[in-house]
Parts: structure tokens; sequence; C-alpha cells
């Protein structure tokens, strides 16, 4: 029995597909094949039950799973164990939010990159579900995101804290403390995020819910450029406080005090539970979760 046959064990499990096992670890699909094959022999019992293009654990497969894991986790402390003071050199790719890369990211990166300069950073971006499925996958170490509360037994969540969500207006628009924007009725243009983001799709929920007919002036994924056209033109907009932070700082925006609306996300940062946690990885999350960088 070899590391390498329960590793691919865990993939093909995971993902349900010796072909996507094999995609996720550089191997051919026949090689995958040939070492669930050979685990199976070497058991004594059939671990997959193969069925048209999916693979399915069979009752013994599911019990040889947890034992897989359990193997994995053993070996990677031992390792750990024997290189607690080596300095870390390994790679670390993260996946995360254009918001929380462009305003939360930069300090947390650069701090790590201090402390450990040999590990080899890789960031992606994309959305809450583009990520999710990333990490389901294998493709990124880490998640780091701005939603509602996730969970899933499949994930080990390694924080979560509360944002707040601001109406945010140039400054020279003309609203003081307004009731809901609900679009060109009130007087400005709204710069929103696209329907399919996660602080928009909220803020959707509660207008049906006030029968407000949304007419945004502008929808965009970027929200660096919303803040943009928020200094450089009038208008309002609907953003996280730590990316506006700065800007209302200077008296570039101004957060407005809404009366009937209240919006809170949560940062959240996630791995698979059948995702080996690196000693990058956890060195990045004990950074992330300090008192002295309360930012991811």
């Amino acid at each position: 029995m070899e590391v390498r046959q329960l590793n691919t064990l865990i993939r093909a499990a995971q993902f349900q597909s010796f072909s996507k096992a094999a995609e996720s670890l550089g191997y051919s699909q026949s090689a995958v094949t040939v070492q669930i094959k050979a685990l199976e022999e070497e058991l004594g019992v059939r671990l997959f039950d193969r069925m048209g293009k999916r693979v399915i654990l069979t009752a013994q497969g599911q019990c040889f799973l947890e034992y897989a894991n359990s193997i994995l986790d053993t070996i990677h402390n031992a390792r750990r164990a024997l290189s607690e003071d080596a300095e870390l050199e390994g790679c670390l790719h993260i996946g995360t939010l254009e918001s929380l890369c462009f305003f939360r990211l930069p300090g947390l990166m650069h701090q790590f990159r201090v402390e450990h300069p040999k590990v080899s950073l890789r960031v992606t971006t994309g959305s809450p579900e583009e990520l999710i499925e990333k990490m389901e996958r294998g493709e990124v170490d880490l998640i780091c995101i701005l939603d509602e509360p996730r969970y899933s037994n499949s994930w080990h969540k390694c924080n979560e804290v509360p944002e707040e969500v601001v109406f945010v207006a140039s400054r020279t628009s003309t609203s003081a403390t307004p009731a809901v924007p609900g679009g060109r009725a009130s007087g400005q243009a709204l710069l929103l995020t696209e329907r399919n983001a996660n602080y928009r799709r909220t803020f959707d929920r509660f207008l049906a819910s006030r029968q407000i007919e949304l007419t945004p002036s502008l929808e965009i994924s970027d929200t660096s450029f919303i803040i943009k056209m928020l200094e450089r033109s009038s208008g309002i907009s609907l953003l996280p406080r730590f990316a506006v932070a700065e800007p209302a700082s200077r008296g570039d925006l101004r957060i407005l005090e809404v009366s009937d609306f209240r919006l809170t996300m949560y940062r959240q940062m996630f791995y698979h539970k059948d995702k080996c946690c690196t000693r990058e990885m956890d060195a990045f999350i004990q950074l992330a979760s300090g008192p002295d960088l309360p930012l991811l």
C-alpha cells in the first residue's frame, strides 16, 4: 500500500470520477485505474462500483476512506513534527473575491512574505460559487469569501468575521440620511454590483419584500471601478464598509446612515476536509486569524 494510492482513492471518491481524479493529480486515467485496482487486490475488497462514467464508493470503500484520511493525516503530522523548525518554502494557492483581494489581501500578503519569503504564493479571484468549486476540485488550497454564512460537512471553516455593507454616496450627492434607495426615483444614479453578487442578491431580496423596483444606472462586478465612478461623479452604491473606508476618511465619499436597512456579510476562510493542511496553509491561517492582522 502506497501513499499515492491513498491520495488517488481520496480524489476519486471526491470527484466520483477516475478521469477527474487523474486530471487533478496530474496522472493519466489509466494510472488511476491501475492504482485503485492494485489497492483493491491488496485489501481483497471492491472499493468502487463503476456506474457508467461515475464511480461510487462501496460500503467497504467508504469505511476504508476514513482510514485513508487518518493515515495521511498521521503521515503529515509526523513530517511536520520532524520539520517544525525548517523554513517554509512550499507553495500556497489562495482563492478569493476581487474586493477582498484588492482591499484586504495586500497587507496580509506583505506580512506573510516578510515572515516566509521562500513560500511561492498564487492568488486566484472569482465568485464564491467559482471559488468553492475550485476548492472542491482541489485546485486551490484555501478560499476566502464574503457571503452569508456557508457550511458543509466537506469543509473546514477557519474563521468567520462580520463585515458591514453600507450605502455610500459621492461627496457631491444631495442625499443625507435616505430611506433605501430604489433606483432613479431617488434622484440619484444607482451603481451596483451585478445581480449574482453576494450582497446584491440579499439587497434584491429586501427590495422585493418591500415591492421596490430596482433600476440601477450601472451594474459591474468590479468594486474598485464603482468607487472610482462615485469619486468622479454623483451617485449612490451599496458596498462593503472596508472597501470605502479610506476614500470616506479623505472626504471623497460619504457613508450614508440608512434608517430602514442593515446588511452584514461574513468574511470566511475554508479548506476542503480531504485537503491535507500544509505548514504553509497553517501559517497563513494563523496570521489571518491573529489579533494584529484581522484581515481575513
